[in-house]
């Protein structure tokens, strides 16, 4: 029960959990994705963009960020990553990784090989459903990125960003209403949004001068919570994180319809 209790408090099974309900065997399968430690400074590349052969990795401590870089040498920012996280995930599916992964800080993150994340999914098909789960999650994400850049505009964009990190964090534990640490700088909020680093020091000044957020010191502090809710338009359905969705008394019962053989009950809708 001690290991149980240790297992549900890592920042991926907490994530996962508000979509699974997850088992003591499922979690248990999941912490032995966590075998191969590893870690990596702050701006040394652990995926790299046009490479093969490539891992995935679990974030476990620190921040990341995944990016693509131009011919010209200029690059964007396509999201973050905080504890929780997989990087690099398309890259032991793709032939060549489309993307590069760097450390915003100094990171602790498991290594997982394609061979071990099958086995997984073989032993406990609901922790591959709420594996999907997330990796959909982070899809969502992305269409949000692309609608702050096409259509939002840069105080607007600053706002939806900042909420939308606090969310995030806020579902391992590491954020609420009030604010959280945050260990980004002006250029990589630039290099994600679209805008320049002096633009995102004006949107920034705005958005405090207007009594909603400030960034300082490593810390947003959510000054008005629901007014900068309201500015920015933030509805946090896309991040889909509210309650499981698939609850644990799901996983063993199984049902008979039109004399099919019995199925675990998540799957009957799909038998039909």
């Amino acid at each position: 029960m001690e290991d149980e209790h240790i297992i549900k408090k890592t920042a991926l099974a907490r994530k996962l959990g508000a979509f699974v309900d997850l088992s003591g065997a499922e979690l248990s399968v999941l912490e032995g994705l966590h075998k191969q430690r590893r870690t990596f400074v702050a701006g040394c590349d652990l995926v790299r963009q046009g490479q093969s052969g490539q891992s995935a990795y679990i974030l476990l401590s620190g921040w990341a960020c995944a990016y693509k870089t131009l011919v010209s040498g200029q690059r964007q920012i396509v999201n973050f990553q905080i504890p929780g996280d997989f990087l690099g995930l398309r890259s032991v599916l793709l032939k060549l990784s489309d993307h590069s992964v760097e450390p915003v800080s100094d990171i602790e993150v498991t290594e997982v090989l394609l061979t071990d994340l099958l086995t997984a999914f073989t032993q406990t098909p609901r922790l591959a459903t709420a594996i999907f789960w997330a990796v959909s999650r982070d899809e969502a994400m992305i269409v949000e990125h692309l609608v702050d850049i096409g259509r939002r505009n840069a105080a607007e964009r600053m706002a939806h960003f900042l909420l939308e990190l606090g969310a995030r964090l806020s579902l391992v534990g590491m954020g609420s209403k009030e604010g959280y640490a945050c260990p980004l700088s002006q250029y990589m909020l630039a290099d994600a949004l679209g805008l320049s680093s002096i633009h995102i020091n004006r949107v920034l000044r705005q958005l405090r001068e207007a009594g909603m957020v400030t960034f300082r010191n490593g810390f947003v502090a959510f000054q008005d919570y629901d007014q900068l809710v309201e500015f920015a338009e933030f509805d946090p359905v896309y991040l889909d994180q509210t309650r499981p969705l698939l609850p644990l008394q799901a996983a063993g019962k199984v049902h008979r319809t039109h004399g099919l053989a019995s199925r675990p009950s998540i799957w009957r809708a799909h038998s039909n």
